[in-house]
């Protein structure tokens, strides 16, 4: 919804456009600059940032741990005799 889109453009504003950005290098003088730290954060926050909502771990790290878990048998299979 909206309000998941302005927080989530706000992050970025925060994170990635002010001067002090660690996604920067200078100052954002050509469009290619704008895409090049867009592209950067978009990487960094959808693989590597801690999200509250996942356990404070990085979303790669929290997707292959569901998945292995998804494999994991709940229950342990007897062996036939």
């Amino acid at each position: 919804d909206n309000a998941l889109a302005e927080s989530t453009i706000g992050l970025f504003k925060t994170e990635a456009i002010r001067d002090d950005s660690p996604f920067r290098t200078g100052p954002l003088k050509q469009l290619e600059d704008v895409e090049w730290v867009t592209a950067e954060w978009v990487d960094w926050y959808n693989a590597r940032r801690l999200h509250s909502t996942l356990g404070d771990v990085p979303p790669e790290e929290f997707e292959a741990a569901y998945y292995a878990d998804l494999e994991t048998p709940s229950h342990p299979v007897l062996a036939p005799a």
